[in-house]
């Protein structure tokens, strides 16, 4: 960046503010550039030119097209995990209707609020990088071990082993992305809503009798 002679050098902290705003930018012209394509047909230099920079500056903040995603991965579920974790604790213990119901409205408001990054996950998390599909899949797996550490602090966690407790977690994450891609097909969200929480009492019924059922041979 030049300046006048005469005028003050930038500071620091300065420089760190246009590079972070910078950065910020190219994630959000990717995100754009996404509602139309796949990340393993954008091209480097597609991203530059629509935030209006040369393409050497790209790299100044990501290696490379599969960083920039990995960077929207995290990006895109990184402020969910206290939010999700915060709603189950909030709702009381067990599967009871207010659980369900919050649980649901979470996926709906997520997906309202950030429907470009709600597509970029589902698109990508069985997408051609290899690379973003590991951080999907990483992230997708530490809700489900954030889930099952706040179900094993309820009394109807007791007698459940800790791999019942994340397989039932994992029911919960799938459930999820599940919810949010069909919430992302349709402009009526109430038959995809009333789906949702019929689901998850089943899956509430499941786990109300799962210590009933006898064990299979290999446990």
């Amino acid at each position: 960046m030049s300046h006048t002679l005469g005028d003050p050098a930038p500071t620091p902290g300065a420089r760190q503010a246009q590079k972070l705003r910078t950065r910020q930018a190219l994630l959000d012209a990717a995100l754009r550039l996404l509602a139309e394509q796949s990340l393993s047909s954008l091209g480097l230099r597609e991203v530059t030119r629509a935030v209006g920079v040369a393409p050497t500056a790209f790299y100044r903040h990501f290696r490379d097209i599969a960083d920039l995603g990995v960077a929207l991965v995290e990006e895109a579920l990184g402020s969910l995990h206290t939010t999700l974790v915060a709603t189950l604790a909030a709702t009381g213990e067990g599967d009871g209707e207010e659980r369900i119901a919050a649980a649901v409205e979470l996926i709906v408001a997520y997906v309202r609020a950030y429907p470009a990054h709600a597509r970029f996950i589902a698109r990508e998390q069985h997408g051609g990088v290899r690379r973003v599909r590991e951080a999907i899949g990483a992230q997708l797996a530490l809700f489900a071990r954030e889930v099952a550490a706040q179900f094993a602090k309820e009394p109807e966690a007791v007698g459940w082993s800790e791999d019942d407790l994340l397989m039932l977690a994992r029911m919960y994450v799938d459930h999820m992305v599940m919810t949010a891609s069909a919430l992302l097909e349709t402009d009526d969200a109430g038959p995809v809503t009333d789906t949702a929480r019929r689901q998850l009492r089943l899956v509430s019924l499941g786990r109300r009798h799962w210590l009933d059922a006898p064990p299979p041979a290999d446990r």
